[in-house]
């Protein structure tokens, strides 16, 4: 785990909350975290995280793999 006084906080004047935030989406951004994990770094929910991604210019990393997976899931609820 990761400690960083307040004081450094303080001196970079940035809130604990607003940090995390900063590493999740630097962290998705170099693809090092997907965005389910860089999500639940930064304390948002979907549409949140989306909005900071959005502000930050960091597209969504969204594959042909994920969309046919995506597909196939429709698929099967339609079908049921």
């Amino acid at each position: 785990m990761l400690t960083i006084s307040d004081e450094v906080l303080e001196s970079a004047r940035i809130s604990a909350n607003e940090l995390q935030q900063e590493i999740a989406v630097y962290l998705y951004s170099k693809n090092k975290l997907s965005f389910g994990q860089a999500r639940k770094i930064a304390g948002l929910n979907v549409f949140q995280f989306q909005d900071l991604l959005c502000k930050n210019d960091i597209p969504i990393h969204y594959s042909i793999e994920e969309l046919e997976e995506d597909y196939q899931t429709i698929q099967r609820s339609l079908n049921k």
